[in-house]
């Protein structure tokens, strides 16, 4: 079980009961796959500065680094809810990546009990199984998929962890292949298909402002840093960025901030405001827009079924859609025209239904 914390504001080792325990990421047939906010429809996510720092500037303006010729060019689909099926069992938090083939995989989180998990399942729109298991039981990691392997970056149970996990959906083995520069759990992350963006988190003592980048064979560096220090943002890769929206600050209090980070000028710039402070959502991007996905405020019962699509050339953000019920902490991801949503919390615990977004009309 978990003592506080992986759930902002606790501190992590404060206390709640052991570890797990925590009460409280025209497109082509775009499909928005929720795992976990089904209930409703009947289915049951202040560092060392190491490394060298990018220079950051906060401002108002929408971003103009590469890549936001395309994202102007995007065009938010409205959506709508249809339900699908249930998971092995409930489940929030956990690392959650696609791979080859249509196929997904959500790798530890907490159970409905809120208590650690070590189980990596391996799911399609049709269906999901446990495939294998983590070294050990683990939450409030994140995934990112490189080269068609799926990574799982820091976590924690009892205390916070500083492994990179690889799953190869091969053979089903879980290796350690590298280290993030310090533990961190409540990280955000991002993929551009060769490289991991490890956003914000938390050490064990204090919120992280770094953004870490991480590709298989090398080392984890720091890259660039926040204005603020972040916990449970959502983040995507699009238009050539990672888009940044909302998490928790080291006050406890939830951001609606929007930043873009250029890893090719690294720099960091806020592009827009959310319509209220968010945290514990989840994010991915489809046909060159972020889409957020649930999310709570600083209370750990405030959860909100909004979707939001954010242009990440514009800055421009707008309500697409909405969830059968509230939701917060599921694992977020795209897969090839889709974007899948697994597990998740509502005011009514830990959920573990299917079900898919789609174009509305």
């Amino acid at each position: 079980m978990r003592p506080a914390g992986i759930g902002y504001p606790r501190p992590f080792l404060t206390s709640r009961t052991p570890t797990s325990a925590r009460p409280g990421r025209a497109i082509r047939a775009l499909a928005v796959i929720v795992a976990g906010a089904a209930a409703a429809a009947g289915c049951g996510s202040g560092a060392t500065r190491t490394g060298t720092p990018a220079s950051t500037t906060h401002t108002a303006r929408a971003a103009s680094a590469a890549g936001a010729p395309s994202g102007r060019r995007a065009t938010a689909a409205r959506l709508a809810y249809r339900p699908l099926y249930s998971l092995p069992a409930p489940l929030q938090d956990p690392g959650a990546a696609a791979l080859p083939g249509g196929r997904f995989v959500l790798m530890g989180g907490l159970d409905a009990a809120d208590t650690s998990t070590a189980a990596v399942v391996l799911g399609d729109p049709h269906g999901a199984r446990q495939a294998a298991a983590l070294p050990g039981a683990q939450h409030d990691a994140q995934a990112a998929t490189l080269g068609g392997r799926a990574y799982l970056f820091g976590g924690g149970q009892f205390t916070q962890y500083d492994h990179i996990l690889a799953y190869d959906p091969g053979g089903g083995a879980v290796t350690q292949v590298g280290a993030l520069p310090q533990p961190a759990s409540d990280v955000a992350v991002a993929g551009d298909g060769s490289t991991a963006y490890v956003v914000g988190g938390f050490n064990g003592t204090t919120a992280l402002d770094t953004i870490v980048a991480w590709r298989p064979g090398s080392s984890a560096r720091v890259v660039g840093h926040l204005p603020t220090a972040l916990r449970y943002a959502a983040t995507a890769y699009a238009g050539g960025a990672v888009i940044v929206a909302g998490g928790s600050t080291p006050g406890g209090e939830a951001s609606d901030a929007v930043y873009r980070f250029s890893p090719a000028t690294g720099t960091v710039r806020e592009i827009a405001r959310l319509p209220a402070p968010l945290t514990h959502a989840g994010a991915a991007a489809v046909g060159g827009i972020v889409y957020l996905v649930g999310g709570r405020g600083a209370d750990l019962s405030s959860q909100t079924s909004a979707v939001l699509a954010v242009n990440p050339g514009t800055g421009s953000v707008r309500s697409v859609g909405r969830l059968p019920q509230p939701l917060s902490d599921a694992g977020v991801l795209a897969l090839g025209g889709a974007i899948l949503v697994a597990g998740g919390r509502s005011p009514a615990g830990t959920q573990a239904g299917v079900g898919e977004l789609v174009p509305a009309g």
